[in-house]
């Protein structure tokens, strides 16, 4: 048995099974091999074994340009339609089947009867809580949400959600398992809708909805003002600590003391659009404007190519080797 936390393993993981290869899980298994692991992926699609090796040629190649990259073994991947044979003597699973809770359910069942209990299953999931996940019967106490932000290998964020019934041991043992490869792992300790990350952005969008909807302003003004604004602060902090700065040598406290009132009244201003079908072709035909006919391809392109550059540039990140996480 691996080293871990308490009886979970962690520290000394070695082989990753990946259930699901679609964009999400060949992402994660490109990052996984990139840390010198061995990835073992299930898919039941035929043409699965192809898609997986462009997605994981295509991610590798991202992630050289970001920073190291350990050399690939060329029985370092697996791939294989019979789940028993891909959970074989992995030491972690993660995940990545369609947003379907019965199918993630049943999933799940199989996977905690077909692996040893030490090991611990960490679900993509964007959409499911984790208690949900665990009430298919499935040994709910290894199950944790462990949620990416896209494109999973390039982004650090990875949000580890407990349940009421997952095993603290078992969100600390994937928490360090993810701070050892570089990731930027954070708890949530208390279920919620969208996790963390996803609810932050929900928030955004809803008013840049609602500046469209009203009229305030088009479509590409509102993402130039947070691409050219807002957007390039949040790469170096988070919300809180920009505020405190915002506050002077006073920080915080004397942002809330003299800009609180201020902020509470523009809180009360903000909208509640609804995405009635006027919404949404206002929406629809602004993006199509600031897409300028270029393919949604050729917009990933870029924007990964941008990511790329922007985590090269930022030499705090754990990607870069130079944060404190990574040390």
């Amino acid at each position: 048995m691996s080293a871990g936390v308490g009886r979970f393993r962690s520290e000394n993981i070695e082989t990753v099974a990946i259930i699901g290869a679609g964009l999400i899980g060949g992402a994660w298994a490109a990052f996984f091999l990139s840390r010198g692991l061995k990835v073992r992926v299930y898919d039941t699609d035929p043409e699965g074994a192809r898609r997986l090796e462009k997605v994981v040629g295509n991610a590798l190649e991202d992630l050289r340009q970001v920073g190291s990259v350990a050399p690939v073994a060329t029985d370092a991947l697996f791939f294989s339609g019979d789940l028993e044979e891909v959970l074989a003597g992995c030491d972690y699973v993660q995940e990545n089947a369609p947003e379907k809770l019965p199918l993630k359910q049943a999933l799940l069942k199989r996977i905690t009867d077909l692996t040893p209990s030490d090991v611990v299953i960490g679900s993509s999931t964007s959409s499911f809580q984790p208690s949900e996940l665990q009430a298919g019967g499935a040994e709910a106490e290894r199950i944790v949400v462990a949620h990416p932000f896209n494109p999973p290998h390039l982004l650090p964020l990875v949000e580890i959600v407990a349940g009421p019934k997952s095993s603290p041991d078992a969100q600390a043992a994937v928490y360090r398992f993810f701070e050892r490869l570089g990731k930027a792992p954070i708890r949530i300790t208390r279920e919620a809708a969208g996790h963390v990350a996803n609810r932050m952005t929900a928030a955004l969008w809803r008013e840049a909805v609602h500046i469209v909807a009203e009229g305030i302003a088009s479509v590409e003004d509102v993402d130039r003002a947070i691409r050219f604004g807002p957007g390039l602060r949040w790469a170096i902090d988070g919300p809180h600590m920009l505020y405190h700065l915002g506050g002077g040598e006073g920080g915080i406290a004397h942002y809330l003391k003299h800009l609180g009132p201020a902020q509470e009244a523009r809180w009360r201003s903000l909208g509640n659009p609804s995405l009635t079908e006027d919404v949404q072709s206002l929406l629809i035909d602004g993006v199509m404007q600031e897409a300028a006919g270029r393919s949604i391809e050729e917009l990933g392109a870029r924007r990964d190519r941008l990511l790329i550059a922007l985590l090269k540039a930022l030499d705090d990140t754990p990607l870069s080797g130079k944060s404190e996480v990574a040390e």
